[in-house]
């Protein structure tokens, strides 16, 4: 059955206790760091479908979510453990929409989550590792893994007729992942990488990392990083006359990216998680009359995955981490009536009346186990300053 209604909320109506009238929920992204620029949309995103909720007033009962903010910074496991610990410990959140980059993401998890015992949806977390990890039923993602990334991405390039390329990686559990995908899907095309090489974020000079990438040769320069780190690696190229052409990941999508990098990233492919059809549609009229950046990456996927934690709370007839958890792959999937953006409160009263959703969202939610998540990639290009879409994989 969709609906699964734990003893403990049974006890509690029949001892006649009161349900408190807020709920809190966590949103742990990376207000700092190498994707500044793009957390705040994500937050928002998130934010638009748990007031879409609080405005239905059919919350369990009459309650409503509140959102917990805080900052995981990207890069730094131990702030990022510790901002969960505060959410968890001192504001009582019952989940976490969150976090974003893969290694805190996969910190948080290990070494805060799962011995709290509190369920994760993260919108960006698309490291392999997630697939294979262990998380007693509490990890789940609205992005698709970068196994499957590596593989359109290298795809694209062999396409395009790239077969030498360079390969550098910014150098943490996303970047790795993503590269080492890429490279195996690349070299069982056919293709070669003439050097493969990590870089740090944030460093000022980058001229000695791309001075070894093209000594090695190589007919293009495939990009898997951050604005930070591997926009300034592609600027630096270009500048350099190293590299004419460029191909990239999801971490670098953005207006940033745009007015960071300037006239070098003309030409230049990327591919991102990206959606079409009526979610996406109805997710983007909707993010425009609320003032929302919806075009932003990962806003589409925020969104899901705060849809998901509350229609899951709802599944269970209480809002405990345990209700939750156990809840999330039933909404999400088949069978039942299909939920769209905006169509929040309708599912919020099927699952009261006993009945049963399965979320489509605004991403063509699809769940494939906990940690895994089915989804589509957009193939785009940079051209007079805009990304233009190419096709949809």
């Amino acid at each position: 059955m969709k609906k699964l209604l734990l003893a403990s909320t049974a006890l509690a109506f029949s001892a006649g206790m009161a349900l408190a009238d807020e709920v809190k929920m966590g949103v742990l992204l990376g207000f700092t760091g190498p994707i500044e620029s793009i957390t705040p949309y994500m937050a928002d995103g998130a934010e638009m479908a748990w007031n879409e909720i609080n405005e239905s007033g059919m919350f369990l009962g009459g309650q409503t979510i509140t959102s917990v903010r805080a900052d995981s910074t990207c890069v730094d496991s131990s702030a990022a453990q510790a901002a969960a610990e505060r959410m968890i410990s001192s504001d009582g959140v019952v989940a976490i929409m969150g976090a974003d980059c893969s290694g805190v993401t996969m910190a948080v998890l290990q070494n805060v989550a799962m011995s709290a015992g509190i369920p994760m949806i993260s919108p960006s977390a698309t490291s392999p590792a997630f697939t294979t990890t262990e998380s007693n039923g509490l990890f789940f993602r609205t992005s698709p893994s970068d196994a499957r990334q590596g593989e359109i991405l290298a795809g694209i390039v062999m396409e395009r007729g790239f077969s030498d390329v360079a390969l550098t990686y910014t150098n943490n559990d996303y970047g790795a992942g993503f590269a080492n995908a890429f490279e195996e899907s690349f070299l069982a095309l056919g293709g070669t990488i003439t050097s493969k090489v990590a870089h740090e974020e944030a460093r000022g000079d980058y001229s000695a990392e791309v001075g070894q990438l093209a000594s090695a040769g190589g007919d293009a320069l495939v990009i898997l990083g951050y604005v930070d780190g591997g926009g300034s690696m592609l600027r630096t190229a270009y500048e350099l006359g190293a590299f004419e052409n460029f191909f990239i990941g999801d971490g670098m999508y953005g207006d940033e990216m745009i007015s960071a990098v300037g006239e070098a990233l003309e030409g230049t492919i990327g591919t991102i998680p990206w959606a079409e059809g009526e979610g996406a549609d109805r997710f983007h009229a909707m993010a425009e009359e609320a003032g929302v950046q919806g075009q932003s990456s990962y806003t589409r996927e925020s969104y899901d995955a705060a849809a998901l934690l509350a229609l899951a709370a709802q599944a269970a007839g209480e809002a405990t981490p345990e209700g939750i958890a156990a809840n999330i792959l039933n909404v999400a999937n088949a069978p039942g009536e299909e939920i769209l953006p905006g169509d929040l409160a309708r599912g919020l009263e099927i699952l009261a009346n006993g009945g049963e959703v399965n979320y489509v969202g605004a991403t063509n939610v699809e769940l494939v186990g906990p940690g895994e998540a089915a989804g589509s990639y957009r193939e785009y290009v940079v051209e007079g300053g805009e990304y233009v879409t190419v096709q949809f994989h």
